[in-house]
Parts: C-alpha cells; structure tokens; sequence
C-alpha cells in the first residue's frame, strides 16, 4: 500500500508542482526522458525576481521535524541546523524554475556559508537522479539534500520552487514561491530579516 500512496503523492507533486501562477516563459516541458531541458537565462543572468512572491504569514512557527537524507543518505533533520539561519530550497531536477535559481543558491552558499546554511532540499523520488544533476552543473556548493517521502511539499502545501527562511532559533521569517535570484541583492534584503 505504500508504494501506491507515494506514487499518487509523487503524481500529485508533478501534477501540482511549479509554481502555476509563475510566467509562462519559466514553465518548461518535461523532455519524454524525464528530465527539463536547460533554461536560457535572461540578459543579466539573473532568475526572474518578478515570479517570487514573498508570504510572512507563517512568521515565527517552528520549522518542521520532518526527516530528510543528506548525500550520504543519513536521515537528517533541520533542527541539526540551528545556530545560525537556515534557507531550505525545495526543488526538483525537473522543474524548470528550479533548475533556473540552482546556480544563484550555489552561489549565495559560496558567499554565506560562514553565516547562512542553505539547504537545496530536492523532492526528486529517485535519489540517483540529484548528485549527478548537480555534478553537471558544477554546483559545486550545494550538497544533494533529498526528501524522498515529499513531507515538506505535502506535510506543508508547497508547490516547487518554494524556499524559506528560518531564523537562528529555527522560526520561520518568510517562505518565497517561485523563482529568484538568491545571489542578487532583493534576496540579500530579505535574509537579512533573519539577523534582525
């Protein structure tokens, strides 16, 4: 029976993941291999701040106890996390959007890392599938976090990408869906709403 309801959560997922009321440029097929084809960033390089929409309304709830895997495939949880801010990133391998903000998060973990743990948390079902995605892509600062069992998208409504932010206390300050450039300086602004 288990693995007929994650089938129908991951079906729910594909069916409702992606953020529908992002632009129609930033929705990408699905290639029939499974995998989304590269999205041509714009001019300046920059994710399309314009689909992010900021939500305080969760604003000091905990974060979630949910267990997830590290790229070891250690069960995790974010509570190990505390001590400083926390921005977890739900994304998958095949989201479009997602795949458009990696590079932004990979270079905001370059830049932060003293200061800000972020964690790329993918809903991908497979776990193969996430390394390799981010090897390709020499996002070399990211580590391959994967939440097989989709509690975060499920457990908490999100659709993908969906990234929030927690203080060092581990109470949530905003949540954001849709894409960003979390390497520019709107993304900056708002992580600093953590340290404050």
């Amino acid at each position: 029976m288990r693995p007929v309801i994650a089938l129908l959560l991951g079906l729910s997922l594909f069916v409702g993941a992606c953020d529908k009321r992002a632009a129609a440029p930033e929705q990408a097929a699905v290639t029939e291999d499974g995998t989304v084809p590269d999205v041509a960033a714009p001019a300046n390089n920059a994710a399309p701040e314009a689909a992010a929409k900021v939500d305080r309304s969760h604003k000091g709830e905990a974060m979630p106890t949910y267990k997830f895997q590290d790229g070891a495939g250690k069960a995790v949880t974010l509570a190990e996390f505390r001590g400083k801010p926390v921005l977890v990133n739900l994304w998958a391998t095949w989201c479009a959007p997602c795949v458009r903000e990696m590079p932004t998060l990979d270079a905001l973990t370059a830049r932060e890392k003293a200061a800000l743990h972020v964690l790329t948390v993918s809903q991908d079902m497979e776990l193969a599938k996430v390394q390799p995605f981010l090897t390709e892509r020499k996002l070399a600062n990211l580590i391959a976090y994967r939440d097989a069992d989709l509690q975060f998208t499920t457990g908490m409504n999100l659709s993908l990408p969906t990234t929030i932010l927690y203080d060092a206390t581990g109470k949530e300050v905003w949540r954001v869906t849709g894409g960003m450039d979390w390497a520019g300086a709107e993304a900056a602004k708002l992580i600093g709403e953590a340290k404050g």
